[in-house]
C-alpha cells in the first residue's frame, strides 16, 4: 500500500492515494468508527467561552478522519456522519437541510487537504481551522437565512465573533490532539511511518 507523504494536494500521486483509500478496509473501519466517536462527542457537554461562543468536539473526530482518511473518503464521511447523526440524535430540535450536510462534507475536505499525508504542524492546523471557521460562518449564515429569512449579514456578523473567539482555543486542541495520537497511529499504519513530529 502506498503509505508515502506528499508535500501538497496539488500531484496527481496524492489524488490516487486519496483515490485508493476510498476501497481501503482499514480505512473505512476507521471512518466507521470516527462517525460514531462524532456522534459521542455530540454528547459531551460543550465549554462556554464568552460572548457567547462555545467549544464543541465534534470538530476534533472529523479532523482527525480527514487526516487518517483524505479528502475523498473524508467527503463520503461527512455525508454519512451528518445523515446519520441527524436520525440518530434527532438533529437537536432543528429540521433536516441538506445545505448543514454540504456544510460538514467541505469542512472535512478542507482538514484534509491541510493534514492528509503532509507534515503536519501548527500553521497547517490552524490555517484549516481558520478556513473551516469561515465556511461554517458564510454557509450556515446562508442556510439560515433560507429557512428563516434571517439577514445573512446579521446571522454572519454574530456567527464571525463567535468563530473568531474559538479560534485559537480549537487549534490549541487540535494540536495537542495530533500530537497524542501520531505515534498511535502511525504504530497501526494509519498515516505514513515518516510522518514528523508537530512543529510550526
Amino acid at each position: 500500500m502506498d503509505n508515502r507523504l506528499y508535500p501538497h494536494p496539488f500531484s496527481a500521486d496524492y489524488w490516487r492515494a486519496a483515490a485508493a483509500e476510498v476501497r481501503s478496509v482499514k480505512k473505512l473501519t476507521f471512518a466507521a468508527l470516527m462517525i460514531a466517536l462524532t456522534m459521542a462527542l455530540s454528547l459531551v457537554p460543550s465549554v462556554p467561552l464568552f460572548g457567547g461562543a462555545k467549544v464543541t468536539w465534534g470538530f476534533l473526530s472529523r479532523s482527525v478522519c480527514a487526516w487518517v482518511c483524505g479528502p475523498l473518503l473524508g467527503l463520503l464521511f461527512g455525508f454519512a456522519e451528518d445523515i446519520l447523526s441527524f436520525f440518530v440524535t434527532g438533529g437537536g430540535g432543528y429540521p433536516f437541510f441538506p445545505g448543514y450536510t454540504l456544510t460538514t462534507m467541505l469542512g472535512v475536505f478542507l482538514y484534509a487537504l491541510f493534514t492528509y499525508r503532509s507534515g503536519v504542524n501548527i500553521r497547517r492546523l490552524f490555517l484549516a481551522k481558520l478556513l473551516t471557521n469561515i465556511e461554517n460562518v458564510t454557509l450556515g449564515a446562508l442556510w439560515m437565512a433560507i429557512l428563516s429569512g434571517r439577514a445573512w449579514v446579521v446571522t454572519a456578523s454574530a456567527s464571525a465573533v463567535k468563530n473568531l473567539i474559538m479560534l485559537p482555543v480549537q487549534t490549541v486542541l487540535l494540536v495537542l490532539l495530533f500530537s497524542a495520537l501520531r505515534p498511535a497511529l502511525i504504530k497501526m499504519g494509519l498515516i505514513p511511518r515518516d510522518t514528523p513530529p508537530m512543529r510550526p
